[in-house]
């Protein structure tokens, strides 16, 4: 692939007891690698033994291996805090550096299948881009939070692969990969934080 657009458009089902969840869901069609799913809360993910403040996003589709990723709730997405994340059935790793104050400087670096990745906050909260030497994926939502929309192009060797880490983390709390995102995502954090030692 040399160059491809997608579109990914949010459905909800419909809640009709209290003891269903309301899963959010945006679906759409990546080429010929055909439909995809982002799917969070993926109750898939997140086992029943696990502490109720987990949660879990998940990517599925016909030709895209499957992806998840687990963390501690906040704002109905999982933090990378403490998260863990899955690629094509592998167990994967990633960090990033807090203290430092560029974008480029606070992206995640992923290694993920044998490969090194950067996800990376573009402009602004909305846009994010994850890129490896031979390929890379900008995305973008419609809004910063509960997006109508997710879209995506992809640019050079991007694979089945690339494409599902993309659109993952689409569904992952990333706003403190920025400073002002951290600064202002910062006081919600401590006192969510502060919640868990009063239980």
């Amino acid at each position: 692939m040399s160059q491809l657009a997608f579109d990914l458009q949010r459905h909800t089902n419909t809640v009709t007891s209290r003891e269903q969840t309301r899963v959010t869901f945006w679906r759409g069609t990546v080429g010929q690698l055909g439909s995809v799913e982002l799917i969070v809360p993926a109750l898939e993910v997140v086992a029943t033994s696990d502490p109720r403040e987990l949660i879990g996003a998940m990517v599925t589709g016909e030709n895209i291996p499957m992806s998840s990723f687990k963390g501690i709730r906040y704002g109905g997405l999982p933090r990378l805090a403490e998260g863990k994340l899955t690629v094509a059935g592998q167990q994967a790793s990633f960090a990033r550096k807090t203290w430092r104050t560029s974008r480029s400087a606070r992206a995640l670096t992923i290694r993920a299948v044998g490969r090194e990745y950067r996800y990376r906050e573009e402009g602004n909260r909305r846009h994010h881009v994850l890129e490896r030497p031979e390929s890379r994926i900008s995305m973008t939502r419609s809004s910063g939070s509960h997006p109508k929309s997710i879209s995506g192009t992809a640019y050079g060797a991007v694979d089945s692969v690339d494409i599902s880490m993309a659109i993952l983390f689409e569904a992952v709390y990333t706003r403190n990969l920025s400073l002002r995102g951290a600064v202002v995502s910062a006081p919600g954090r401590f006192l969510d934080e502060l919640s868990k030692l009063s239980l």
